[in-house]
This record gives C-alpha cells, sequence and structure tokens, in this order.
C-alpha cells in the first residue's frame, strides 16, 4: 500500500496503489482522476485537453461541484458549479483499512467572499480505494444563516462507445430535459440509449443506476447515498466541439452519470449543520 505526493500535469497530486487498484487524486478540487482496479480498463475517462493550471476545472474524472450545481441560481458571474473544484484542498489524512483498502481525507474551507460566495462553509471529501471507489462529500454550515446547498459528484466514465451502451435503473422518473428547455417528462422503463446530445437531471432518489457496456464486457454499478438526484450528460458532436477543455472527437468514449442534489433536491442546510453526499463506483464483469 502506497500514497505518494508527486506532481502530474503542473498540479499537486496524490497517488494511491494497492493490491485491489490505483487511483490519482489532484489536490486541486481535490479531483479524481484515475481510478483502476487491478487486471481491468481505466473506469474514469479523462479529456485530453483539460485544462491543468490553477483556477480552472478539470475536465473529467470526478469533479466535486459545490455549494451549487450549474449556474450560481442567484448570480450569473460566480463560476458555474460552485468555488471548491477550482482551488486547492488540504490532505487530512490517509490510512489502511482492513484488507489494504486505503482511505483518504481531503478538506477546504472557505470564506464568504462578495468575489467567490456569500457564505462560509467546510467541505470535505472522503475517498475509498479498493475494488470499488467510494466517495462522500461532506458539506457543514459554518456561517449564521442557512445556505443552499446544490451539488455533484460529476463523474465521467469511460465507455466503449456511447452510442452501445444503456443506462438503466432510472426508468419512471421524471427528469428536467435540459435540451428542451428544461421540461418534466417521465422515463420509460426500458434501459436509457445515447443517441444525440443529452443534459438530463433525473429527480430520482434510486439507489442504483448501471451503465451497460456491451464493448468493454462490463457493467459499471454507481450506488448512491444523501442524493435526491441523478444527472446524464453527453455532449455529443457539436458541443463537444464548442468546448475548449474536450477534444472534438472525444465524446463517443465517455458518459456523466452523478450522484447529485439540485433542482428539486436542492438542500437547505441550517448553520452548525453538515450534509452528505456519497456514491460507489464498482465494475460488474
Amino acid at each position: 500500500m502506497t500514497l505518494t505526493r508527486t506532481t502530474v500535469n503542473g498540479l499537486p497530486a496524490l497517488q494511491l496503489a494497492n493490491d485491489h487498484a490505483e487511483a490519482l487524486v489532484y489536490l486541486h478540487g481535490a479531483h479524481v482522476a484515475h481510478f483502476q482496479p487491478r487486471g481491468q480498463r481505466p473506469v474514469l475517462w479523462m479529456s485530453a485537453s483539460s485544462a491543468f493550471a490553477e483556477g480552472k476545472p478539470i475536465r473529467g474524472g470526478v469533479p466535486v461541484c459545490a455549494p451549487w450545481f450549474g449556474p450560481h441560481p442567484t448570480d450569473a458571474a460566480l463560476p458555474a458549479h460552485g468555488v471548491v473544484r477550482q482551488r486547492a484542498w488540504t490532505l487530512l489524512r490517509h490510512e489502511v483499512l482492513a484488507d489494504g483498502i486505503e482511505r483518504i481525507e481531503l478538506t477546504i474551507a472557505a470564506e464568504a467572499s462578495p468575489v467567490t460566495h456569500r457564505q462560509p462553509f467546510t467541505a470535505t471529501l472522503s475517498v475509498t480505494v479498493g475494488q470499488t471507489l467510494s466517495l462522500e462529500l461532506a458539506i457543514r454550515n459554518t456561517g449564521s444563516d442557512p445556505l443552499l446547498v446544490s451539488e455533484a459528484l460529476h463523474s465521467y466514465f469511460s465507455v466503449s462507445d456511447v452510442r452501445t451502451i444503456r443506462v438503466a435503473g432510472l426508468g419512471g422518473a421524471t427528469y428536467l430535459d435540459k435540451m428542451d428547455g428544461s421540461a418534466r417528462k417521465v422515463q420509460d422503463a426500458a434501459p436509457i440509449a445515447i443517441t444525440a446530445q443529452t443534459d438530463r437531471v433525473y429527480l430520482s432518489e434510486s439507489d442504483v443506476v448501471v451503465i451497460d457496456d456491451p464493448g468493454f464486457a462490463r457493467r459499471i454499478r454507481v450506488t448512491k447515498s444523501g442524493s435526491g438526484a441523478t444527472v446524464l450528460w453527453n455532449p455529443w458532436i457539436e458541443k463537444a466541439a464548442a468546448l475548449a477543455d474536450f477534444g472534438d472527437d472525444e465524446w463517443p468514449h465517455m458518459v456523466c452519470v452523478e450522484a447529485a442534489n439540485a433542482a428539486d433536491s436542492t438542500v437547505v442546510l441550517p448553520p452548525g449543520f453538515t450534509h452528505h453526499l456519497a456514491q460507489r463506483i464498482e465494475l460488474v464483469r
């Protein structure tokens, strides 16, 4: 079992390697950029065009979006998806659990600022690396007023071809279709096929979502808790070409399935309270 402090793409990072898997976590954004169980393909997708710079988000892996998801609800000048994904976090601890599984915990404290956000809070991310990858985000309201929290563990998964995969576990859920003016629709029972640009917020507390990938002969199971929404995203052709940090030909090889709280599931966090959002990622052959 090893934890190595290193620099990758010019940014400080932590490399974990044990008998079960290997992982890479940037301190910038507490961003999990790599997870690969022994003998398997990488589970997470990263863009070759991603920016690796202070003040910019990393494209791919698992960005931490908080304390708001998407645009700020009242101030469009504030950064999309919150402030913690573009700032340096601190390693609190590293521990070895039973059977050689490893866990690290990172934290950041955000004071109130008119430039970045209005209320103080702290965020802690626990990353557990074994045959599965478990992430738990805790946000604590350190201010004196209620804190509105929308958030996501914005997971990008590596797939053989997004046009041939199917996403199961969301049948019957109401979703906001951002490709249709955020119209509310109901998902039918069949596994979801991605056939065009897709940007949906499923208002579902479904605990398990499964990506069935016949090209890689595997399924990726995402199990979540503390989450009232699941985001499904693929930029397709035109959107990928419009994103500076996304390669024009990369869209077929990724899909985002995200544990989130957004829209109807936005959390109102009283002073002194903490909210937990968690997801577990595992391969099923």
